[in-house]
């Protein structure tokens, strides 16, 4: 008789001891990936984040939103630095909304380190949409800080971002295709590999053509571009206007600078009304900011004298969580 445990009888008990053993090693296994689960969660818990008042000087208009403050420390990237305090769905959303302020002066992709530290006042608005009422960015390696506050200055159609001394934040284009809009949102080099800049607006504004030129295509490739222009530029550069809600040129049409070329909108592959304003000399995208030049604007006199309270009011706010840093 065999009296091996590897005879034949012996064979449902080998297996049998194996299944157990794959059990266990199963078992711990997905104990110890909830362990991990639970730990990344709470790392991920907004625990740094309070509810704050809404600032009297960007109150909302609708429904109440409550603002949250958010202090930080940068660890790796901005977008991940924001990630792991607040999530993999808020987290990027905010990361995305306060790079727009900041990107102006610093290049967060080289420019960072380990010592800065950020704080910003937001808000959750719905719809993947993010208010800031105020942020400050320490950067260590530049020596410097960067403040910026939001603020409607008299005579303005929407609110914009100041600094500290009444000076603008976001750059604005010379010459620049619309004067209202709300917020630039995209920008040529930014790492989202887009080649336009985006304005933030709403349907039906204004569109003009910095420079004089002729439109060589309309409403072309509409499944993406929705309602659309090509001017040619005395120096050969192309630009397109891209999902606008109304066109107000057509082909062959010669234009001169200022003139109205459509209306912003939101056709094509468009996830909200914007204007897409791309340029181009043959294949080669060209950069905005470098082609037009930028300018920024300054508060007057009066006008600092009524932003000063907002700066005071917004920095005892950040304040109370930044004493620290």
């Amino acid at each position: 008789m065999d009296t091996s445990v590897f005879g034949k009888r012996g064979v449902p008990w080998v297996l049998l001891a194996c299944s157990i053993i794959l059990n266990i090693v199963l078992l711990v296994a997905r104990v110890h990936k909830g362990d991990a689960k639970q730990e990344a969660a709470v790392q991920a818990k907004p625990v740094a984040v309070a509810a704050l008042a809404a600032p009297a000087p960007v109150a909302p208009t609708g429904p109440q939103v409550e603002w949250q403050q958010a202090n930080l420390q940068v660890t790796g990237t901005f977008e991940r630095t924001f990630t792991q305090l607040l999530g993999g769905g808020l987290g990027p959303q905010v990361s995305q909304t306060v790079a727009r302020l900041f990107v102006w002066d610093v290049n967060l992709r080289t420019e960072l380190s380990p010592n800065d530290a950020v704080d910003v006042i937001y808000r959750e608005l719905g719809n993947n949409e993010i208010d800031i009422a105020a942020a400050r960015l320490v950067a260590a390696k530049m020596g410097k800080t960067f403040r910026v506050y939001k603020w409607q200055a008299p005579g303005d159609k929407f609110a914009s971002w100041w600094n500290e001394q009444g000076i603008e934040v976001p750059m604005q284009l010379k010459n620049t295709p619309i004067k209202d809009y709300q917020q630039v949102t995209s920008l040529v080099g930014d790492g989202r590999g887009h080649a336009g800049m985006d304005f933030k607006t709403p349907v039906g504004t204004e569109i003009t053509s910095p420079f004089a030129g002729k439109v060589l295509r309309a409403n072309w490739n509409w499944k993406f571009n929705g309602n659309c222009v090509e001017v040619q530029y005395p120096d050969g550069t192309l630009a397109k206007f891209l999902h606008m809600s109304e066109n107000k040129v057509k082909e062959g049409d010669s234009i001169a600078a200022g003139q109205v070329v459509g209306l912003s909108g939101n056709t094509g592959h468009s996830t909200a009304p914007h204007l897409h304003y791309q340029l181009n000399q043959g294949e080669k995208v060209l950069d905005p900011v470098a082609y037009h030049g930028t300018m920024r604007r300054e508060l007057d006199a009066a006008a600092k004298v009524q932003f000063k309270p907002v700066v005071d009011a917004l920095d005892g706010q950040l304040v109370q969580k930044t004493a620290s840093l």
